[in-house]
């Protein structure tokens, strides 16, 4: 979270056998483009992704067949739509790195990490996926409150939403950030000197699975506070080239991502395949099982429909209060150096939050 983190793609195969693609567990057609009925050949476009619940669902897709990951090779719907679609899964600061450099047309980011490459490359939103309510956690030993974590460090990722977080808690609860230092380290090393009772760290500040294994190993730590407290800052989504959009086939290529996320929405809402895709995505999700999985999408609460989506971004607590907010962290962090300008289906915004694929996805067009 900035995900920046997450080493991934576990292959899933014969485990997942019972959850072949279905064309009646298929939503109807979804953004503003029209699903590809042509026999011109297929513009390819890539979607860089990495390791985490709602966006693992793509790794799950290529392995279902709803889509392809390798170039040159169509799953169900990208034949739908007429679009080829490589899928590289690969770690959270890659995906940046090639979303950054135009070496991919969309990327599974956050919204607090897509400020950065927009000042450069002007980036539409299409789909918010998920958002943390209670995946990332402040998790210490020997300390039982707050007050307690006073003059302590807590360790985590600096210039990250584990940092962003950290403060923007402590801040609501009317404390000041500054009381409570807050020092870079990996999250995985901090989650493990924490685990095994490394006297130099007391707390860290990290996201699931990090928050459960601490929890479940060290049966002295204590979580002081969680995301929960900040409901719908942390925003997962996937995010377009505005030059990649404008490209022949380019909201062919958005509808169908649109497309392919509620499909596996529905797969995990239908009771006969429920289980078997929660055991998928955890398999691309650091190899958790079922009921880690219960746990981890409670934490991690997925926008399982277009209405849900659209009720985040039309809402004037997230556009006139969450975004600006956020960006004026990312500023005062140095994240960025300077803020892009955001809008709401403002087609002249860095950061444009373009409802239009949703909108179509309500209405099956």
């Amino acid at each position: 979270m900035t995900k920046k983190h997450w080493i991934f793609v576990c292959l899933f195969g014969a485990a997942f056998a019972g959850c072949e693609p279905s064309n009646k567990s298929t939503p109807n057609s979804t953004g503003s483009g029209t699903a590809g009925t042509s026999s011109a050949k297929p513009a390819t476009f890539t979607l860089a992704w990495s390791e985490y619940p709602s966006w693992s669902v793509f790794g799950v897709a290529d392995e279902i067949g709803l889509l392809n990951k390798e170039a040159g090779k169509l799953g169900e719907l990208e034949k739908k739509w007429n679009v080829d679609i490589v899928l590289k899964g690969v770690d959270y600061d890659t995906c940046l790195q090639m979303y950054g450099s135009n070496t991919a047309d969309a990327v599974c980011i956050t919204n607090m990490d897509t400020l950065g490459p927009a000042t450069d490359r002007a980036s539409v939103a299409i789909l918010p996926t998920s958002t943390s309510v209670g995946a990332d956690a402040c998790i210490a030993v020997g300390v039982n409150d707050l007050e307690g974590l006073k003059g302590k460090t807590t360790r985590g990722l600096e210039r990250s939403v584990s940092q962003y977080a950290f403060e923007r808690i402590l801040i609501k609860k009317g404390l000041n950030p500054k009381d409570y230092p807050f020092s870079n380290m990996d999250p995985g090393a901090a989650a493990s000197a924490l685990q095994t009772g490394d006297s130099n760290v007391q707390s860290i500040m990290v996201w699931n699975p990090f928050v459960m294994q601490t929890l479940r190993d060290q049966p002295k730590s204590k979580k002081l506070f969680d995301s929960s407290e900040i409901p719908e800052e942390i925003i997962d989504m996937v995010v377009v080239g505005k030059d990649s959009l404008a490209k022949e086939g380019g909201k062919a290529f958005a509808s169908c991502i649109v497309e392919t996320f509620y499909a596996i929405n529905q797969r995990m809402a239908d009771p006969k395949t429920a289980d078997k895709t929660l055991v998928a995505i955890g398999a691309n999700f650091s190899s958790l099982g079922l009921e880690d999985m219960k746990q981890v999408v409670q934490q991690t609460r997925f926008y399982k429909s277009p209405e849900e989506a659209l009720k985040l971004l039309s809402s004037e607590e997230f556009r006139t209060k969450t975004m600006p907010a956020v960006a004026e962290f990312c500023v005062e962090h140095k994240i960025v150096e300077k803020k892009p300008s955001i809008g709401f289906d403002s087609a002249d915004s860095q950061v444009n939050f373009d409802t239009s694929f949703l909108q179509a996805a309500t209405s099956g067009k």
